[in-house]
């Protein structure tokens, strides 16, 4: 079997799932709290949940198109190139761009690395990108700088080592350069104790939001009556369905509440401070994130969005841009993959009416360059850069015709 061939095998066995045994292995921190913090038990944290969507989504949404630089230091489209329709359409047989990206920052944020095999069409031509499972990849560093990846297959019981020539990687924050570490990691107190706060809260609310109490009777009670009293109790008060029900008390029995601590009425305001250190670690606004508490007021939705999108989203399209003209192209000083920011940054109808008369006006952008932006399809002889005060000139020196 030819090697592309056993790599397309072993891409394929990659990819769906590993054993259990072989995700115990790694991305799994123990926190103060005592709870064991994953990747995939921090999504079950709502505010994590809420980022890692507002994040990825936002990325794989954008427009990736790859360029030629030209001799005036201007760009051109280069949607012939090779690489264009991988990157912008289909990057293998079975995800779409968007899926594809999606999978790639849900990776980088929750693991801190995103790997995907290079399948060649000959020497040169990348046919297929295939997503790995992060965890069943280890990064070894040789004596010559290069990188190896050794990757476990499927079963978790073999393993095949890659060179960097076969694979993408695109790692986050990292302190040696080698491995990204995930936010998640960095952090991992933060989201130990938010999992704990969420497990009590539960606890309460299955207690109907009803603190504990003391059931007193008159009688001593033999062995085995009080075990039996309170589970009687249990059964007919906690959980949400007995909420509201008439409850009777015989024998000189009576039931004394102890009354919600401080800790329990702060619960709710514990919760609004974790996420609010959980959104700050991700840097995505609390506004975005529907939270009832004040926040950063903005003098326009246009101001907030270029906030959002030069703080939390343009560091990761450069990282993801920069790996890609790194690892992806044989040409990169011609050749280069960028994003298109201008759905995130696109301002209100008449604000955006306004910019384009002013840039119209001066003379360096054409009716062309305005539709384009609008997404409308070019017109006859809409490519005039004259100014306004040029075409006024033009008129008078034509008579006005």
């Amino acid at each position: 079997m030819k090697f592309g061939e056993r790599l397309r095998l072993a891409a394929r066995a990659l990819i769906f799932g590993s054993d259990d045994w072989v995700r115990a292995l790694k991305g799994y921190y123990e926190t103060a709290s005592g709870q064991i913090v994953t990747a995939d038990t921090a999504m079950r944290i709502a505010t994590v949940n809420a980022c890692v969507r507002i994040l990825s989504e936002t990325v794989a949404s954008l427009p990736l198109h790859v360029y030629q630089r030209l001799d005036n230091g201007g760009k051109e489209r280069a949607s012939d190139h090779p690489l264009y329709e991988l990157l912008h359409s289909r990057p293998n047989p079975w995800q779409t761009s968007f899926e594809f990206r999606e999978q790639m920052m849900s990776h980088l944020l929750l693991r801190g690395n995103f790997y995907a095999v290079k399948l060649y069409h000959g020497d040169l031509i990348i046919d297929d990108l295939i997503p790995l499972n992060p965890d069943n990849v280890t990064v070894l560093q040789l004596p010559d700088y290069s990188l190896q990846y050794q990757i476990l297959t499927g079963t978790g019981s073999e393993s095949i080592i890659l060179g960097q020539k076969d694979i993408l990687h695109i790692r986050g924050l990292s302190k040696n350069g080698i491995l990204g570490e995930s936010v998640i990691s960095q952090a991992r107190d933060v989201f130990g104790s938010a999992l704990a706060t969420q497990e009590y809260a539960g606890k309460f609310w299955r207690n109907d939001a009803t603190p504990a109490g003391i059931i007193k009777v008159a009688k001593k009670l033999e062995k085995g009556e009080a075990d039996r009293i309170r589970e009687i109790w249990n059964d007919d008060h906690a959980g949400s369905g007995n909420a509201h029900k008439l409850h009777v008390l015989g024998d000189g029995a009576s039931f004394e509440k102890i009354e919600m601590t401080a800790e329990d009425s702060q619960l709710i305001e514990t919760r609004r401070f974790q996420r609010s250190e959980i959104a700050s670690l991700f840097k995505v606004p609390l506004m975005l994130l529907q939270a009832d508490t004040q926040t950063t007021t903005y003098a326009s939705s246009e101001q907030f969005m270029l906030a959002f999108t030069m703080h939390s989203i343009r560091p990761w399209l450069v990282r993801i841009e920069q790996a890609l003209q790194m690892q992806l192209f044989t040409a990169p000083q011609k050749y280069f993959p960028e994003f298109n920011l201008d759905g995130l940054l696109r301002g209100d109808l008449k604000s955006r009416y306004e910019a384009y008369k002013i840039a119209r006006d001066a003379g360096w952008m054409s009716k062309n360059d305005i539709r384009e932006k609008e997404n409308m399809n070019p017109i006859e002889n809409g490519d005039d850069y004259r100014s306004l005060a040029e075409l006024q000139n033009a008129k008078n020196l034509t008579g006005g015709a």
